[in-house]
């Protein structure tokens, strides 16, 4: 497995190191061993003031590892010896100099490389289907953005990426750009060339930092894209717990430091992070480290297999239409993703995802206007595609083919595409502002983050001049039941805009 990822990776070569131990889980239970009476947080002290009901659910184990970072598992909250080794584990796992272990998911790493990097003013070649917590981080920063929209398939309204073209342009119009900022791969599942791009970007002295929340399993199986570490980008988060098998809000950054200060960043990740840091998510990053570098390969090629599948027979359902590389026209695409589109049984992903969870057992990633997006992963079985296939064979022999796609309602397709950006995101979120009638917004500069969620891609951003299709999407959206995060009303009667 070790020469698997060393050979995708095309790293540097370094002292092996032997993946079999996991020093953040051997250390709770070394605590555990110990019999130590707490007179230290959390308040539940092992679970005895927990209530009784909850620690029923979540059962007496749990509470015995919910201990203190400092003074439980290592001497400080964040530099004890166990940290630091599982850290030095993860890098090398994943292709780093360096890794930090994140709480808050990779929303905690998007903000901390920002503020490691750029000063407010700077510009930042930025991806328009950024996550929410790159827009929060360019008004955290005060970094002027320079917006580049992926390139939409003509028919399935899909994004294909970033080019390294497209860059190279950018930078010619913007040489003085301290920062590029990418998604790869995409909630969709679509890869850009970061070889490519990171290349173009290095010959200038420009860093590159890859949101990578949906692509912690790439290093792990050469049929999957090839990770960013890999390509030789400056920095990425990966989410373990988002495909992998960590807790909730569990990821990793990883960085290089050729162009990027490793000890910048740690002062940054201690600012973005939790002073009182949950041991249970950092020993499931540790964890699940270990399980990656010792089996990855055995078990995604597993998960491919059960994917394909599902593809497979999915595709055959009249109405049912699933992505796959060769409908878009690509290479590198996450194989273990499942892109479902539902409109041609006459329904929305919204009424699907109500079918599959209510009726069938069965629960999605997300849902839009035209689909629903399915996770494959590690915890798959025969049995759990079975039943996935068989709801929705349900739902296209009481539909059945009804029309054609409408693409164009895709929640990542050209609904996020930039518009004329009138001031910096962070100028336009502390400027005066008023709410007025969302269908009388148009030619109006937002001051808000509208963001369906999930996939979190904003539909909006702060300093954004709001056009006639955006209002449009946003007012089908929600009459259909699109939950959006970020303004101040929910239901999108209403937006706020500068004064």
């Amino acid at each position: 497995m070790t020469e698997v990822i060393a050979r995708q990776r095309g790293r540097r070569e370094r002292p092996p190191i032997d993946h079999r131990g996991a020093p953040l889980l051997e250390g709770i239970l070394a605590y555990q061993r110990g019999g130590i009476i707490p007179f230290s947080t959390p308040g539940h002290k092992l679970g005895i003031g927990a209530d009784d009901e909850l620690r029923e659910t979540f059962g007496e184990r749990a509470f015995r590892s919910d201990i203190p970072l400092g003074g439980g598992v290592g001497d400080t909250h964040f530099g004890g010896e166990a940290l630091r080794v599982a850290e030095a584990m993860a890098a090398d796992a994943w292709g780093a100099d360096r890794s930090f272990f994140l709480l808050n998911g990779s929303t905690a790493g998007n903000h901390a490389f920002m503020l490691a990097t750029v000063r407010p003013g700077d510009k930042v070649i930025v991806a328009r289907d950024l996550h929410k917590s790159l827009l929060v981080a360019l008004i955290l920063t005060g970094a002027v953005p320079v917006y580049l929209a992926p390139r939409l398939h003509p028919e399935l309204n899909v994004g294909l990426g970033i080019s390294v073209e497209e860059v190279a342009a950018a930078l010619e119009i913007h040489p003085d750009a301290k920062l590029i900022v990418l998604v790869s791969p995409s909630y969709c599942g679509v890869a850009s060339d970061l070889d490519g791009i990171a290349a173009v970007a290095h010959a200038r002295g420009i860093p590159v930092y890859v949101d990578e929340a949906w692509g912690p399993h790439f290093p792990f199986h050469p049929a999957l894209p090839r990770s960013a570490m890999a390509s030789a980008v400056d920095g990425a988060v990966t989410s373990i717990h988002k495909v992998l098998g960590g807790l909730t809000q569990a990821a990793i950054l990883n960085v290089r430091a050729e162009l990027v200060s490793p000890d910048r960043l740690r002062t940054t990740v201690g600012m973005v992070q939790t002073t009182s840091p949950s041991v249970l998510v950092l020993a499931s990053i540790d964890a699940a480290r270990r399980q990656m570098a010792l089996h990855g390969e055995t078990l995604l090629e597993r998960t491919i297999a059960l994917a394909a599948d599902a593809r497979r027979r999915l595709q055959k359902l009249p109405g049912v239409g699933v992505l796959d590389a060769d409908q878009l026209g690509i290479a590198d695409f996450d194989l273990t993703k499942l892109v479902i589109d539902v409109d041609g049984l006459g329904i929305t992903g919204y009424q699907a995802e109500d079918a599959l969870r209510n009726r069938f057992g069965v629960g999605p990633e997300m849902s839009d206007l035209i689909g629903l997006v399915c996770l494959i992963t590690i915890a798959d079985t025969e049995a759990s595609i079975e039943r996935l296939v068989d709801a929705f064979a349900t739902l296209s022999r009481e539909h059945g083919y009804v029309g054609n796609r409408r693409a164009g309602h895709r929640s990542s397709g050209a609904a996020v595409a930039a518009a004329e950006l009138a001031m910096s995101p962070r100028e336009a979120f502390f400027s005066a502002s008023c709410p007025i009638p969302l269908t009388q917004a148009s030619g109006e500069i937002s001051t808000e983050l509208v963001i369906p969620y999930p996939p979190g891609i904003p539909v909006l951003a702060p300093g954004e001049v709001i056009t006639d299709e955006k209002v449009a999407y946003l007012g089908e959206g929600v009459a259909h039941g699109m939950y959006v995060s970020g303004p101040e009303d929910p239901k999108l009667r209403t937006i706020r805009v500068v004064v």
